[in-house]
């Protein structure tokens, strides 16, 4: 199975978060192809050059070769390629699985959390641009853990 992974790759914190995931995928389930953009050089070794035409296309190749797209969807927003790849990726039906992990959608049940919503600019939980999450809800599924995403992998490969 042929995975692109999308995530931003410009911060330390991001390119290292990648990296680790993808190898503990990769070590996981090896039968796993798992396309990481920010090892390809020739669009991201940023002491080189690389186009907006040359980063879209080899991207663009990259997920509609795939079977299966990986998107992570923290940070303040959704990270703005990520989101155009998700974008690409359901016009292809190629499945979709989300890793949203940020710790404020924690609480949902928290009554003053709830109040909180009623006060202007007291919103105590993070939101999603709606029409991004639901391309991924209309060919995918989106997992607030790396292990239920690991396990849906799995599902789908025994299933494949």
């Amino acid at each position: 199975m042929k995975i692109y992974f999308a995530n931003g790759l410009f911060s330390q914190a991001d390119f290292e978060f990648n990296a680790r995931f993808v190898q503990a995928l990769r070590t996981a389930l090896p039968e796993l192809d798992i396309y990481l953009p920010q090892e390809n050089a020739a669009i991201n070794d940023k002491n080189a050059y690389a186009d907006a035409r040359m980063i879209a296309q080899a991207d663009t190749d990259q997920v509609l070769a795939a079977d299966l797209m990986i998107a992570v969807l923290d940070g303040p927003v959704i990270d703005a390629g990520v989101a155009s790849e998700i974008g690409v990726a359901y016009a292809e039906h190629i499945p979709i699985l989300g890793l949203y992990t940020d710790s404020r959608q924690q609480g949902a049940a928290n009554q003053q959390k709830l109040a909180a919503l009623q006060t202007i600019a007291e919103n105590q939980f993070h939101y999603m641009n709606l029409y991004t999450v639901g391309l991924i809800k209309l060919n995918g599924s989106i997992y607030n853990n790396q292990d239920e995403l690991v396990a849906d992998l799995k599902n789908r490969l025994a299933t494949a």
